[in-house]
């Protein structure tokens, strides 16, 4: 019967080690991958309701002018937003690591959604515009957009969330920190507005 020299004993275990170091890294490598392109998904998402948002306001704008014309303060508000807004929709998915800039976009998409809600507020005192079926129509759409958006930041949050938890988690933290993962930032309520702009007559 042959015995293994020592050495070529030692050479096998350093082999083995080495070998499920190497798996380990790649396995927790690849579900940070995985968990990172579905946050960025998420943020696709975001992105997309806030550009059907944005589509909405010229039509919902020009409705409103017809019956009150003399409303030019809500109306300048309105367009100085949706132009703001329209420079920081598809925005590359860097900044869900810098949370400046984070803070920036969210607080351009908040005055937007406040400036909206002024303008659904000024309807009030037009009777004939809240009989307006186009206006309706219109309304629907930004309600239901609205309301997509409120959902998809939460799926956002909740993907930004199992992402930040994972990268935060020892021992996958070492590898994370290795390869470069950062936090992601977490979408908050408007200090104007808790909720989405309230649509509703």
């Amino acid at each position: 019967m042959t015995k293994f020299p020592k050495w070529a004993i030692a050479l096998i275990i350093i082999l083995v080690c080495v070998l499920g170091a190497f798996s380990a890294y790649k396995n927790t490598y690849n579900s940070l991958v995985v968990l990172d392109e579905n946050v960025s998904a998420q943020w696709a998402q975001v992105q997309n309701q806030y550009q059907r948002r944005l589509d909405l306001v010229p039509n919902l704008v020009a409705t409103v002018k017809g019956y009150a014309k003399h409303e030019s303060d809500v109306f300048t508000n309105i367009s100085e937003a949706r132009s703001k807004a329209g420079g920081q929709i598809n925005v590359s998915d860097d900044i869900l690591s810098d949370p400046e800039a984070f803070a920036r976009y969210q607080q351009v998409q908040d005055q937007l959604g406040s400036s909206l809600q002024r303008l659904l507020m000024v309807t009030e005192n037009y009777p004939e515009l809240k009989a307006d079926q186009q206006f309706l129509t219109l309304q629907d759409q930004l309600e239901g957009t609205e309301n997509r958006i409120a959902v998809e930041r939460q799926k956002f949050n909740d993907a930004a969330k199992t992402y930040n938890t994972k990268i935060r988690t020892f021992p996958t933290n070492i590898i994370a920190n290795m390869s470069g993962f950062e936090k992601k930032q977490y979408f908050q309520a408007s200090s104007e507005a808790q909720s989405a702009p309230k649509v509703e007559f």
